[in-house]
This record gives C-alpha cells, sequence and structure tokens, in this order.
C-alpha cells in the first residue's frame, strides 16, 4: 500500500528521483554484469506531483533479446519504489547508445579506463 501524500513538493520529489535511481542501480544487464543506470541505458527520470514516473531507456542494440520484456521488468521495479503511483518506461533509440554513455564506475568495472 502506498502512503506518500500528494501533491508531493519539489523536495519530496527530488528524494523519490534518489530513490528510483537507487532501484535502477539494482537492475542488471542480461549479457554486461553492469547495472542499468550506470550503463548510461536510462535517458531520462520524470516525476510528477502524483507520484507518476515515466522513464526514458534504450538498450545496447535494437536486436538486445530482452527488448520485449525487459521495459516492463523495469516498469515493475520502479512501481514499487515507496512514493511511486504510477510507473511508465518508454524505450527509444535515438540517440543510440554507446559507451560513452557509461559512468566512470561501470567503465572501470568493465576494464575499459
Amino acid at each position: 500500500m502506498n502512503l506518500a501524500k500528494y501533491p508531493l513538493s519539489e523536495k519530496n520529489i527530488a528524494q523519490l528521483k534518489l530513490d528510483i535511481i537507487a532501484a535502477l542501480q539494482g537492475i542488471y544487464d542480461p549479457e554486461i554484469p553492469v547495472n542499468i543506470y550506470d550503463l548510461g541505458l536510462i535517458y531520462n527520470v520524470v516525476i510528477d506531483t502524483q507520484g507518476s514516473v515515466k522513464i526514458e531507456m534504450t538498450l545496447t542494440t535494437p536486436g538486445c533479446p530482452v527488448a520485449q520484456t525487459f521495459p516492463g521488468n523495469v516498469e515493475n521495479v520502479v512501481s514499487h519504489v515507496p512514493g511511486v503511483s504510477e510507473a511508465v518506461v518508454e524505450l527509444v533509440w535515438d540517440p543510440p547508445w554507446t559507451s560513452d554513455n557509461m559512468t566512470e564506475a561501470a567503465k572501470l568495472q568493465l576494464g575499459m579506463l
């Protein structure tokens, strides 16, 4: 049961975004042992004052074998973050993902630095 009080203040939205990012960092790409946030697959996280979350994400390649199911898995994880009333994930391909999207920590983990 979601006990969040709406509308959310700017401070609450900022904290909720941090909580969502933490949840995203717990989701790992099935082919690369790095979480999807540090891998740079998350392009945008927008939260409204009612706790509705819209995420734009991509995958490393359009032919990724999990392209049909992965966004739904991300929606499920984010929807369980306390304070989130709804989560919608949109899969986008523009701009295309490149390794430049990765955090330095992810590049270090993969031996790219």
